[in-house]
């Protein structure tokens, strides 16, 4: 079995910063893609950021410029770096992996980012 455990969520004001993290653990061979999608009330869960084992990245439009993930393989992290945060970023943030030798994506249980004044 795998898992994935979040950290990193919180409150935050407009303009500020948060860096979430994700570890991986269990039996792993190797881990295909890594990324960080989000939910807020109301709204379909939706894809923030991913990023494959060679490096290639894909953003959501409304966080191009503003989040940066990035991965760690021989620690078997991700992370992701919000900045400049607005209001419309809350929502809770889950991460995502697909694992090697494994027919389904897993997920974290989700972390709360919470931007308001």
């Amino acid at each position: 079995q795998v898992q994935l455990v979040e950290s990193g969520g919180g409150l935050v004001q407009p303009g500020g910063s948060l860096r979430l993290s994700c570890v991986a653990s269990g039996h792993i061979f190797s881990i295909y893609a890594m990324g960080w999608y989000r939910q807020a009330p109301g709204k379909q869960r939706e894809l923030v950021a991913a990023i494959t084992s060679g490096g290639s990245t894909n953003y959501a439009d409304s966080v191009k410029g503003r989040f940066t993930i990035s991965r760690d393989n021989a620690k078997n992290t991700v992370y992701l770096q919000m900045n400049n945060l607005k209001p419309e970023d809350t929502a809770v943030y889950y991460c995502n992996a697909d694992f090697e030798g494994y027919p389904n994506d897993y997920w974290g249980q989700g972390t709360q980012v919470t931007v308001s004044s």
